[in-house]
């Protein structure tokens, strides 16, 4: 739904216990864990990191009886109209000396060491 590439999942509950993790094998064994298994309920705040799209989303989970006859969850509120990769600023930049902080040459005349 999100078009996560490689998502780091983690409950915002300050503990920072990982559900999802981007790096392949770390978290195979959850995937047959139920989200109350983690005490995951009602309320609870995940964190959803995508590293490789400069993405981060916070999710609330809500429980709802009212769900339509074969529907699991349901995904509701405001998504961007846009996911993935933020444009990249323009790289026009003023570079003196090899640097852009400014920095002019040396005119000292004095003695090295």
């Amino acid at each position: 739904k999100f078009a996560m590439v490689a998502p780091d999942v983690q409950i915002d509950d300050g503990k920072g216990t990982i559900l999802i993790s981007s790096e392949e094998g770390e978290t195979e064994a959850n995937n047959h864990r139920k989200l109350s298994d983690f005490g995951i309920r009602n309320g609870t705040r995940l964190q959803a990191d995508d590293f490789l799209q400069d993405y981060t989303l916070l999710i609330n989970v809500l429980h709802s009886e009212d769900l339509e006859k074969d529907v699991e969850f349901e995904v509701v509120g405001d998504t961007p109209e846009r996911i993935g990769p933020k444009p990249s600023e323009p790289t026009s930049r003023n570079i003196s000396n090899g640097s852009d902080d400014g920095a002019q040459p040396s005119t000292s005349t004095g003695n090295q060491y």
